[in-house]
């Protein structure tokens, strides 16, 4: 980073660093001493759809990878398109199985990575819930290899738990990589996997 940067306030981006993922374990029991939230057993990784014969060749790679997983323990595993046009590849497992659910999303966005196709990983997500059915995921951002709360009020309405989110934050402060800027902690409404 030069002068010149500095005074035009430009940054150096961060480089995403996957291992971040291997905390949401841990996370997920001051999760659930902290805020009552448990583990789902859904996640889901989210890329911007990419055209051309190499983008498919690495999607079936990392496609036949969970799905050789998935078949040796009877779950599915899905690619599905949202209402933006994103994709995303969710994994199921029980709930009890965080650890799993993490290297499942560790190995797609390491295999879009390797392929050339980190610029198209946009986020990662892992789903919790607590006993009155609210949502909550902890949502890496892979450019920033940052984590963040997006809880999403139930309803029809489009709207967010903001307290829920700061009480999850100030929480999880010691235990993930925290994104501090929260005009960054975009919503992920009607992700897979929450």
């Amino acid at each position: 980073m030069g002068l010149l940067d500095i005074l035009l306030g430009r940054t150096k981006p961060v480089a995403p660093d996957l291992d971040q993922l291997f905390a949401l374990p841990s996370a997920a029991v001051t999760l659930e001493a902290a805020a009552g939230f448990r583990p789902t057993g859904s996640g889901a990784v989210c890329f911007a759809p990419v055209e051309g014969a190499v983008f498919e060749q690495a999607h079936r790679e990392v496609q036949a990878l969970l799905d050789a997983d998935a078949e040796r323990e009877g779950r599915p595993v899905e690619l599905t398109r949202d209402g933006y046009g994103y994709s995303w590849l969710v994994s199921r497992r029980t709930p009890e199985q965080l650890p799993e659910l993490v290297n499942d999303l560790h190995a797609v966005n390491s295999a879009m990575e390797v392929n050339g196709f980190g610029p198209q990983l946009l986020c990662s997500l892992a789903g919790f819930e607590d006993d009155a059915g609210r949502r909550l995921a902890l949502v890496y951002l892979y450019k920033r290899g940052t984590f963040y709360p997006f809880a999403p009020l139930p309803g029809r309405a489009e709207r967010r738990d903001n307290p829920l989110e700061l009480r999850v934050k100030a929480a999880l402060t010691n235990d993930l990589r925290i994104e501090q800027d929260l005009n960054r902690w975009f919503p992920v409404w009607g992700a897979p996997g929450l």
